[in-house]
């Protein structure tokens, strides 16, 4: 039978089969041999031990379309940035640091602002007016009163979309919204998942309905940018790559440099203020970091 990883603790899998549940498995040792380790999201082929006690041996692991590294899971088709339009206003600042993090990961983010019913027309027109030029999805949700969630399921639909933001904006309030109507079991899966403990919080993947998962995790809830060198944000950053090698400066960073191709931009309002704003910040900050 084929299924996906959904959680992985203390060398026990648990495998999602469609219709059929949850199969808590073990992986055969020739992975180990191979120096291959199962990761959440990864599709495999399970060998069933006991269908009345769902116990199972994971036989063969399915090709990969991708791994992420951190979190380390695989087959991650997008992500979802979740933050409140209102109480609390959003942090920008924090907000690109998401984004930056999902574009070094290779994944295209929409933004999710919860709390729709508290914002004005015009407040939502300011906040699409940042980031649809830059390329972003931009979704606006209730999940108080269950508005904008058809459009969002919409979006998830057939894919692994990874969920990030802070806390406070009512993420788990909208994540236990886009599973209310599934038909898994989850107190049962929980129970199964749960036996024996473990109270460190574990990467794990939600079936929310058919071959649609979303993935809340700890992984992202780190935004030191660290590991990043300086000279690679302006990459990270999708509404500069039209101006790239427009300037006169090969290496240009966009910043104190003459005849920069972004700074024009910026000065004809095709790039937005703030966001250019919040690149130079976090270059100062990357620039002057210690290190060790």
């Amino acid at each position: 039978m084929q299924g996906k990883i959904i959680r992985g603790i203390a060398g026990f899998y648990y495998v999602h089969i469609e219709g059929k549940g949850i199969y808590e498995c073990k992986a055969k040792g020739v992975f180990r041999k191979d120096h291959k380790k199962p990761l959440v999201g990864d599709n495999v082929e399970i060998d069933v031990l006991s269908e009345e006690e769902k116990l199972g041996n994971i036989s063969v692991l399915l090709q990969r379309k991708n791994a992420l590294i951190r979190p380390a899971v695989a087959n991650i088709d997008q992500a979802l940035v979740i933050f409140a339009a209102a109480k609390p206003e959003p942090n920008f600042n924090l907000l690109d640091r998401f984004l930056i993090m999902m574009e070094q990961q290779g994944l295209h983010s929409t933004i999710c602002f919860n709390k729709l019913d508290i914002i004005s027309e015009e407040e939502k027109a300011r906040l699409k007016s940042i980031y649809e030029p830059c390329g972003y999805t931009v979704l606006f949700v209730s999940a108080r009163e269950e508005k904008g969630i058809d459009s969002l399921k919409e979006l998830l639909t057939g894919k692994t979309t990874a969920v990030a933001g802070p806390s406070g904006v009512g993420k788990s309030s909208l994540v236990n919204t886009l599973q209310s109507h599934t038909q898994m079991e989850t107190g049962a899966i929980s129970e199964k998942i749960e036996r024996g403990r473990h109270t460190t919080r574990h990467t794990e993947l939600i079936s929310i309905e058919q071959n649609t998962y979303i993935m809340d995790t700890p992984g992202f809830s780190s935004l030191n940018l660290a590991e990043t060198e300086k000279e690679e944000l302006k990459d990270y950053y999708p509404e500069f790559a039209p101006y790239h090698g427009a300037c006169r400066f090969q290496g240009c960073v966009h910043i104190h440099e003459p005849d920069c191709a972004v700074k024009r931009a910026l000065e004809a309002g095709k790039i937005h203020r703030m966001r250019y704003d919040n690149y130079v910040l976090l270059y100062e900050e990357l620039k002057n970091r210690r290190r060790y």
